[in-house]
């Protein structure tokens, strides 16, 4: 069973916002990266943006100055607030967490379901 529970997708017109959530769905565990991908019909998923325990993120070079990615105070839920939405940014976006080492070897990770958002032009 997938602990994560992604919310906030849509349909929305060109220019729009909306705003991802992601948070577990029960259980309790450890992770030091976060992040949301995206996979359009026919591609392969793709890193969106991804913010790691240090508050360091990173964000895919064609929402850079649109989307932002954070969490909350108890650095729980991961949020994407994405703005002046483009018809490419359509997919399904999952949300990932994991606990990545130093090495950058993967201890475990966790996806969720998906959130479908299409942005119509």
């Amino acid at each position: 069973q997938v602990p994560l529970v992604e919310s906030g997708g849509g349909l929305v017109q060109a220019g729009g916002s909306l705003r991802l959530s992601c948070v577990p769905s029960g259980g309790v565990f450890t992770v030091n990266s976060r992040g949301w991908y995206r996979q359009a019909p026919g591609k392969e998923r793709e890193m969106v943006a991804t913010i790691t325990e240090d508050g360091s993120i990173n964000y895919a070079a064609n929402v850079k100055g649109r989307f932002a990615i954070s969490t909350d105070y108890a650095r729980k839920t991961v949020y994407l607030q994405m703005n002046g939405l483009k018809a490419e940014n359509s997919g399904l976006y999952f949300c990932h967490v994991g606990w990545v080492r130093e090495d950058g070897d993967v201890g475990y990770e966790y996806w969720g379901r998906g959130t479908q958002v299409t942005v119509s032009s």
